[in-house]
């Protein structure tokens, strides 16, 4: 099926391409052609002005003749008295001998220029060049690949933003499908719990079942909310982003030292709290696959007038430059087994559902530092 949908689209494309040519050429042939009768309409023209020149008979054919061009612009060049004069153009453009140069090297260049002469004698010199027909004639074939550059650009953009249409819908309804898998089992997970506070089992791990049961509570209520558009709240900055801290700190290898730098004085801004510490978690998880489960992890907040800045940093390998905006695309993955899902996710999160900025600040070998920057409510 997807096979015959690739023919089908690459033979739309080949015919387009196919029917443009051919409109091409057959400008290219029909410009020749007017090409072609303007010169035969402008040696009939010499023949009258020599006719003019020359005979002592009737020259009312001869005036009819020379009076007929309405539109080719042309130059005389009367050789015995050596003046020019202009037909079909402006009277400014031969008011100087530089003006005069510049026309008849610009018509020699379009046309043979056409002689009058009397018994081998020369009398008089015709420049002219394409009328104005031919010149508008002269640049449609550049329009035309224009337009055909900017309909592909539109069928192209069209095309990828169906297809990425396609795959949010796809997404978001695997997150709800996922949530809704999750469900079941989490709530045979909290009667369970209510089991065991009756039985001889230590308190303290009932709580610490009860905070996963929260998590997972938690995690089943963002997977429903993929595709929706999620409801912001005045929340401080500094508690949200320790509270996620706190929970990844205790539930990750002691291989990792987690150091959180910050402010003393609470940060407001607009936030989905769920969604904002998956945010965080999906940076800090990313940073200790690339520490190989071993390294530094610190989280530091900064603000100054009008916005906070939430930075995580890492002791990985790092990211090349090239690949800084790449990341975040959805399907791109440096690991073996991966959706490449995380950092688009938190690009949309940030970005679309908060109107903030997430990008990576920096990287090296020493390690990469990424930066989500929000809006600071004042109010």
């Amino acid at each position: 099926m997807l096979n015959n949908k690739a023919v089908i689209r690459w033979s739309l494309i080949g015919v387009s391409f196919l029917i443009i040519g051919l409109i091409l050429w057959n400008t290219y042939v029909f410009f020749n052609q007017l090409k072609d009768n303007e010169q035969d309409k402008m040696e009939i023209w010499a023949d009258a002005q020599q006719a003019l020149d020359t005979s002592d008979g009737d020259i009312s054919t001869a005036l009819k003749i020379l009076e007929s061009n309405k539109s080719t612009p042309m130059l005389l060049h009367t050789v015995k008295e050596d003046v020019y004069s202009s037909r079909n153009m402006d009277e400014d453009d031969i008011n100087s001998p530089e003006k005069i140069a510049d026309i008849v090297e610009q018509f020699s260049s379009e046309y043979q220029p056409l002689e009058v002469k009397n018994d081998n004698q020369l009398l008089s010199v015709i420049y002219y060049g394409n009328s104005p027909l031919i010149n508008k004639l002269k640049y449609y074939p550049a329009a035309l690949i224009v337009i055909m550059v900017l309909f592909f650009f539109a069928v192209y953009f069209f095309y990828k933003t169906a297809k990425s249409s396609e795959q949010n819908k796809l997404w978001a309804g695997m997150a709800k499908e996922t949530a809704h898998q999750i469900g079941t089992p989490l709530s045979s997970l909290v009667g369970w719990t209510e089991i065991l506070k009756g039985e001889n089992v230590n308190p303290d791990y009932i709580v610490e079942m009860e905070k996963d049961i929260t998590r997972l509570e938690m995690i089943t209520d963002r997977f429903s909310k993929i595709g929706s558009v999620p409801t912001l709240k005045k929340r401080d900055l500094v508690e949200e982003t320790t509270a996620a801290f706190d929970y990844l700190k205790n539930r990750s290898s002691r291989l990792i030292d987690f150091t959180l730098k910050a402010p003393n004085q609470s940060i407001m801004v607009n936030m989905n709290s769920q969604l904002f510490s998956w945010t965080v978690e999906n940076l800090v998880k990313n940073g200790i696959d690339a520490m190989k489960g071993k390294g530094k992890i610190e989280i530091s907040i900064e603000k100054n007038d009008k916005l906070a800045f939430v930075r995580i940093c890492d002791t990985g390998s790092g990211i090349s430059k090239n690949k800084f905006k790449r990341i975040f695309t959805p399907g791109y993955t440096s690991k073996k087994r991966g959706w490449g899902l995380g950092l688009s996710l938190a690009k949309r999160i940030i970005e679309e559902y908060h109107e903030g900025k997430i990008r990576v600040l920096k990287s090296s070998t020493a390690g990469t530092t990424m930066e989500i920057a929000l809006k600071i409510d004042e109010n």
